[in-house]
């Protein structure tokens, strides 16, 4: 932990280019580099004549030293990588790349180019703070023994949209071939202030004719942070035409569209192309252009400290192969002699539902017996207060009118106006109906479809639940960030599932076990938080009820759903749409709905199926 370094670097400066000099300064002196020549260090360097500079140096060094052991260039690359500023971090989606996942990617794009390595051109098109082109530079010297002022003049390229980013990696990879011998006055490099998205690298490299290697971690923006400006500079690129697509997505088409014939480009990236709405135009790009495609799926295993997310490592080779390699490790593997690959013929996927990638034939299979899940069934989301906390609550106390609700003072509620209502997330785990059993706060109607009550009526109806309200009406308006545009004030924050449903089955959004499913038939019992299928008659949800529970669906969602941390997998629409229902007759739905024993059932569904699941 770099706990104490890190908030001594936010607090001491916003000036990038004070904390380069304090971060340089650093570093030259714990590791005894001395700057006799190249310019450009010199003028990071703190001098002891720099009274107030210098004695924060040495505040700085007494941090480094009591929280990293040895300042060497990875702690270097981290620090760096830390002082983005933390709106740069959502807007532009800077992130550490851990050491193994870097040298990983290079060597196996070094592998691929290794008969012409000497002359090939390596790009870094969203380079950061340029780990991945120090480490590039660095294994070009080792296997080409050229100096390292014709790497950086000849064959390391590099662009990003932040100034003080190729700032960083002019230092960085300054300072690696100092520590090796080269103090040059000035080095010559190919590292660009750009935004990847409109960057034209035939207006700045004479002659290009593409990459022969392109390296990276893509950006990590999700949609709803992008700017305006950025999402439309998404609409020139055809694989955002789908969905609202995250930042990561057009990169993998600038990447390929700026490779020479027969290069390759290596990403540790974002897994959730795979089987996202977002992902569906990039999955049939890929498709069209049938490369060679290698991909190690990380799947819920957090490669990033400092971020949430889930990835995978791509490397992709222009010369029009059939297939992909598909491996599901996790990244310590990545050091072993050999990686086991699936091969996955791309006629075989469907970029429209999503791709299968692991036990592709077995899924494939399930999804083309009977009738698609999402034909048949109908899945709801509970309701979204956006103030679950306002709205739901379990009474400390009731009489023969009123609710007491405890939320900072204790308030009368009429039961009048309220409802049952359960969290359905929590059947993660089995339980009851009754032991999930909540009261929400209801400002609608009693009718099929309900309509918001008058503000007026429920001031004179229900003076007590008003008063409440009331009283939360500020903590109300903080929704949406204050921006959102309700029917009025106490509604919800979105009319999802408010209608009455008489039949329905709850079930959560997300599990790492094969979770409770619960049947109900009370029309005014509302949910929230899950999910449930709804409509159909009773017996049609016993015998989903009882697939679902199966050996068999549950294997279906660890192999095509979205994992989570601590193996958790989403059961959402999206990934339990394509599920096929196989067809039963009258006999054999009577034996489903009776039959309590679940390893019967579990091999009468894979017999239907004519798949064995490995228990």
């Amino acid at each position: 932990m770099k706990q104490q370094v890190f908030k001594y670097l936010s607090q001491c400066s916003t000036q990038p280019n004070e904390v380069d000099r304090l971060i340089i300064s650093a570093f030259l002196q714990k590791n005894k580099i001395t700057v006799r020549k190249n310019e450009f260090l010199k003028s990071f360097t703190i001098q002891d004549n720099e009274k107030k500079e210098y004695s924060t140096l040495q505040e700085f060094i007494v941090l480094i030293e009591k929280e990293i052991s040895e300042f060497d260039f990875e702690e270097l690359i981290e620090l760096f990588e830390f002082v983005v500023s933390p709106a740069d971090r959502v807007i532009n989606g800077a992130i550490y790349t851990p050491l193994n996942i870097r040298e990983y990617i290079i060597k196996q794009s070094f592998h691929s180019k290794r008969n012409s390595l000497a002359i090939s051109k390596i790009a870094d098109i969203a380079c950061g703070c340029g780990g991945f082109l120090f480490n590039a530079a660095k294994q070009l010297k080792k296997q080409t023994n050229k100096t390292y002022a014709e790497i950086f003049r000849i064959q390391i390229f590099g662009l990003d949209i932040q100034p003080y980013s190729i700032t960083r990696t002019k230092l960085l990879l300054s300072i690696l071939a100092l520590s090796e011998g080269e103090d040059k006055k000035e080095f010559h490099f190919n590292l660009f202030v750009g935004d990847a998205l409109t960057f034209d690298w035939k207006k700045e490299i004479k002659n290009f004719s593409g990459f022969d290697i392109v390296l990276g971690n893509p950006p990590y923006v999700c949609s709803r942070h992008l700017t305006e400006e950025t999402k439309i500079k998404l609409e020139k690129w055809d694989v955002c035409k789908s969905g609202h697509p995250d930042l990561y997505i057009p990169f993998f088409q600038i990447g390929i569209e700026n490779l020479s014939d027969n290069g390759i480009l290596g990403f540790i990236t974002m897994n959730s192309f795979f089987k996202s709405l977002n992902g569906r135009a990039l999955r049939e790009y890929f498709q069209n252009q049938t490369i060679n495609f290698k991909i190690i799926d990380f799947g819920a295993e957090q490669v990033f400290k400092s971020k949430n997310t889930y990835t995978c490592i791509c490397l992709i080779e222009k010369n029009n192969r059939k297939f992909i390699k598909y491996a599901k490790c996790e990244s310590q593997e990545l050091s072993k002699p050999t990686i086991s690959y699936s091969k996955i013929q791309y006629l075989g996927l469907d970029s429209k539902k999503g791709w299968n990638l692991q036990d592709n034939e077995i899924i494939s299979k399930i999804e083309s017996t009977g009738v698609s899940f999402g034909d048949i069934y109908k899945t709801r989301n509970g309701i979204a207060t956006l103030r679950n906390e306002i709205y739901i609550f379990n009474p400390v106390r009731e009489d023969k009118d009123y609710y007491y609700l405890q939320n900072g003072s204790l308030y009368q509620i009429e039961k009048e106006i309220c409802k049952d209502i359960v969290n359905s997330n929590k059947l993660s785990r089995p339980t009851t109906l009754n032991k999930l059993m909540e009261k929400v706060i209801f400002p609608y109607d009693d009718s099929d479809k309900p309509k918001l009550l008058d503000e007026n009526f429920i001031k004179d109806n229900y003076p007590k639940a008003y008063k409440y309200l009331e009283n939360k009406r500020t903590i109300l308006s903080q929704r949406d960030k204050g921006k959102g545009d309700y029917e009025n004030w106490f509604a919800f924050g979105r009319s999802q599932s408010l209608e009455k449903m008489k039949n329905k089955m709850f079930f959560p959004k997300f599990s790492d076990q094969i979770p409770s499913y619960i049947i109900n038939s009370d029309d005014d019992l509302l949910f929230y938080n899950g999910l449930a299928v709804v409509g159909g008659t009773e017996d049609e949800l016993a015998v989903v009820k009882k697939i679902m529970e199966s050996r068999l669906f549950w294997f279906y969602i660890k192999t095509t759903s979205k994992p989570y941390s601590s193996n958790y997998f989403s059961l959402s629409g999206n990934y339990i749409r394509n599920f096929g229902i196989c067809d039963l007759n009258e006999n054999e739905i009577k034996f489903i709905i009776s039959e309590q024993d679940r390893y019967v059932l579990d091999n009468f569904f894979e017999s239907k199926y004519g798949i064995k699941i490995p228990v």
